[in-house]
């Protein structure tokens, strides 16, 4: 068995790892950047696996005690760290410093997993340091991240950084038919999840509503204004699921940019007015009036030609 070819993708970055695995020249800390859904985290736990793996030829071998500890959530030896509430907090880095010193059980190594690290408190980052900065030798800590921009530059620069691309439309039919017995997916359901298993599955779950997105999109330049604002109900009415509804937006704005060349610049504007309504519902401003903004500015700027009537 090939060193992680279950995993589907990111060739380039599992050539990388199974260099460092098969060179025994493992690294104390790891840093996985890319979008959400696209097998960071996957990856990141075989990686692991095939660190503690015992075996001396092919890993992760999946028989001996550590594999098969790992598979079942019991290995000793791995810890994942994910937000408490809506944040890493400081206190479970604390407790994870404690649980550093210990050596390894039957072992050579424990490996620490922090998921979502842009969630960290800059406090609880600031505390990550000190233990990246002095590693005991035994120690490999993998992070992943979806917004590199929120994680210190400090931390960044101890890590060696590997960027993650989204996966192809092939790659992502592949995982829905193998993993999730999705079949007969066509290609504008592809484009929409934007090399995302996880944007997938949303756009499946939420197919109904997201239907009613896709017509709104049908409409939008050849309703008037009070008509396309009245026909917007399933974004007023689905507050608790804005941001997927947001980015969802954003997906069929990317795909009309990519489709429509003349135009490109009205559906960039409007994903400019999608993050501005964004960072308004984040600074908690009224919701209806920040719908009103974001479908009153789409709908300007798609018909920029006629909107001055309005």
């Amino acid at each position: 068995m090939d060193l992680f070819e279950n995993i589907t993708g990111h060739e380039n970055i599992k050539n990388i790892l199974g260099n460092n695995i098969n060179t025994k020249n493992i690294l104390h800390s790891y840093l996985f950047i890319g979008e959400e859904g696209i097998g960071k985290k996957m990856l990141a736990k075989e990686f692991a696996k095939a660190i503690l793996c015992t075996s001396e030829n092919d890993k992760p071998c999946e028989i001996c005690k550590s594999c098969v500890e790992f598979n079942s959530n019991n290995n000793v030896n791995f810890n994942l760290i994910n937000e408490e509430g809506t944040a890493i907090k400081i206190d479970q880095i604390r407790n994870m410093q404690v649980k550093i010193a210990e050596k390894p059980i039957n072992s050579d190594y424990k490996v620490y997993l922090i998921n979502d690290v842009e969630l960290m408190t800059v406090e609880a980052q600031n505390c990550l340091l000190k233990t990246l900065e002095e590693p005991p030798e035994y120690i490999v800590i993998i992070l992943i991240t979806s917004n590199e921009n929120k994680v210190l530059n400090t931390i960044k620069s101890r890590c060696m950084k590997l960027y993650f691309n989204n996966l192809s439309n092939n790659d992502v039919a592949k995982v829905l038919k193998e993993q999730f017995d999705m079949n007969n997916i066509n290609d504008s359901f592809l484009d929409a999840a934007s090399g995302s298993i996880k944007k997938a599955l949303l756009i499946k779950e939420k197919s109904s509503e997201y239907e009613q997105i896709n017509k709104l999109f049908d409409i939008i330049d050849k309703e008037n204004l009070v008509n396309f604002i009245n026909s917007a109900n399933i974004i007023y009415e689905n507050k608790d699921d804005i941001y997927n509804i947001l980015d969802y937006i954003n997906i069929l704005l990317d795909i009309k940019i990519r489709s429509n060349s003349n135009n490109s610049f009205k559906f960039a504007n409007c994903i400019f007015t999608v993050e501005e309504v964004k960072k308004r519902l984040r600074a908690n401003s009224n919701y209806d009036m920040s719908i009103d903004y974001l479908l009153m500015n789409m709908w300007k700027e798609i018909n920029s030609e006629r909107s001055s009537r309005y």
